[in-house]
């Protein structure tokens, strides 16, 4: 168990918080050896020169315990070359918000290298169920999961063999190897994430619920993009 994963859930019990906040969850999934798609987590755009770090295109969004959907308020800026416009994509965020969603709290803000087109987004998700305990998903992502409902399941801790049986039983598994001239994805990176996310829900007992939407998987591995953890405590 990774004393990394133990601090961030740690200061969110601390704080009574059920929902870790976006580089929170990044951290999580960095501590199980997920791969991510670079980011870098901003206290506002005095530091966008940090963005440096990580190399362009960014997206930045907002970091809020009190915004859901950062979309709707103007939270996200996509498309950002340099850090003269992340700066300024971070002011225009913050008057977004304040406009938008007046009351709420804004932490930082999270700058993340957009990845290549022509991957396909996937989902890997886990749920703790009162009978099976911690049950992992996997399915197409993005708005595929909502559309089709193509998803399958095993109860948790899930091997490598029983990760690519989760992956071919979907039945748009078509998509994955490959549709109308796409190259296929490299199924055993998505294997991998499935296998280290099945350990973080076994092991971390305060998660009740984790969506890593979007995946995007590639020929040559898979990235995790977004990842949502809730937490269940007493206090």
């Amino acid at each position: 168990m990774s004393a990394k994963a133990i601090e961030v859930i740690n200061k969110a019990i601390n704080e009574n918080r059920r929902k870790l906040l976006e580089h929170e969850s990044m951290a999580l999934l960095e501590a199980y050896g997920i791969p991510l798609a670079p980011y870098v987590f901003i206290r506002d755009e005095s530091e966008a020169h940090k963005a440096d770090n990580i190399g362009y295109p960014v997206v930045a969004k907002v970091v809020s315990p009190d915004i859901v959907h950062k979309s709707d308020v103007g939270g996200v800026i996509l498309g950002l070359n340099n850090w003269r416009e992340v700066e300024q994509a971070v002011k225009t965020i913050k008057l977004n918000v304040k406009e938008k969603a007046g009351n709420a709290r804004i932490t930082g803000f999270l700058l993340q290298k957009m990845l290549p087109k022509g991957g396909v987004e996937v989902i890997v998700g886990g749920i703790r169920d009162p009978v099976f305990d911690a049950v992992i998903m996997f399915g197409l992502g993005g708005v595929f999961v909502e559309v089709f409902k193509d998803v399958s399941f095993r109860v948790t801790p899930v091997s490598f063999n029983e990760a690519k049986e989760m992956i071919r039983e979907i039945k748009s598994f078509t998509i994955l190897q490959g549709y109308r001239g796409a190259p296929p994805v490299n199924i055993d990176s998505l294997a991998e994430i499935i296998v280290k996310a099945s350990q973080l829900m076994s092991d971390l007992r305060e998660v009740s619920e984790m969506d890593i939407n979007p995946v995007i998987a590639y020929p040559d591995g898979a990235y995790a993009v977004d990842a949502r953890f809730l937490l269940n405590f007493k206090h």
